[in-house]
């Protein structure tokens, strides 16, 4: 392999030259199938309140039946007046708030001021309608700017819509039932606060895919305040015993000692001449 190859940078952006790599061998499998997607759960909500924009989010990130973990953060950072809220998949998601946040900042770094939600807004629009829907990533943006209060929902194939109060994921039915019941304009933050908590938990006790606790995020002029976790879960694991061995316990069937051999390597320093 030539060094050109080896030091040859990753291109930007996502790739996806596996998939077409599985469609090949899909295809010389003699009737076989690629493995199919794993289904992925999430509760994510947020509204507009009088002061700014509160955002929510459970913290369980699964793999089909699997709770892969159980303290997953899906309120992302975009900028010091944005937030996002992510549902699909895990690093679809964190991967597009990254490129979306870093550009963001290379734009307030030149013009000195925060930017705008509906700029961002954009460069998602932009960025995934050009994957048409490959990227599974289902967006809630919320923050607050010179022109006011603004939560957006941006879909996998770049969709765009404005709302006052919003809630995806796949318990969004069960929470989206409860903003639509709570929800007036002009609340108060310690009551938009309460029906952002009580429209996750209401997702989660009716979702097997979300999950353990809820994550807040209030967006405001003074500032934001990320409250994770803002409400733990009241189910928690009790193990009846410890999982802890003696050593011995498992037998050892065969022990074999490779002596390592090592070569005397003399170092010597030279001074660089720098006059």
């Amino acid at each position: 392999m030539s060094l050109s190859c080896v030091l040859e940078a990753p291109p930007s952006g996502f790739s996806f030259d596996n998939a077409e790599r599985n469609v090949a061998l899909e295809g010389q499998l003699g009737g076989g199938k690629a493995p199919r997607p794993l289904k992925t759960g999430t509760t994510i909500a947020g509204l507009v309140f009088k002061d700014g924009v509160v955002l929510g989010a459970d913290t369980r990130a699964t793999s089909s039946e699997v709770v892969a973990d159980k303290m997953c953060a899906k309120i992302h950072f975009i900028a010091p007046n944005i937030y996002c809220c992510g549902a699909g998949t895990a690093a679809d998601t964190e991967k597009t708030t990254d490129l979306l946040s870093s550009n963001l900042t290379i734009f307030s770094l030149n013009s000195g001021r925060n930017p705008r939600i509906v700029m961002a807004v954009n460069i998602l629009q932009d960025m995934l309608y050009r994957y048409k829907g490959q990227i599974g990533a289902h967006l809630i943006l919320g923050g607050v700017d010179c022109t006011g209060n603004h939560l957006y929902t941006v879909g996998p194939y770049g969709s765009m819509n404005k709302v006052p109060y919003l809630a995806m994921g796949s318990g969004y039915l069960a929470a989206l039932g409860i903003m639509e019941d709570r929800f007036k304009p002009d609340m108060e933050m310690e009551e938009a606060k309460e029906l952002v908590r009580d429209s996750i938990h209401a997702g989660i006790m009716s979702d097997l895919g979300s999950g353990n606790n809820i994550d807040i995020c209030v967006i405001t002029r003074q500032g934001v305040d990320y409250i994770r976790p803002y409400r733990e879960s009241e189910f928690k694991d009790h193990r009846l015993r410890k999982y802890k061995y003696r050593p011995g316990t498992t037998a050892v069937l065969a022990e074999k000692v490779v002596p390592l051999k090592l070569d005397v390597v003399e170092e010597t320093v030279q001074r660089m001449d720098t006059a």
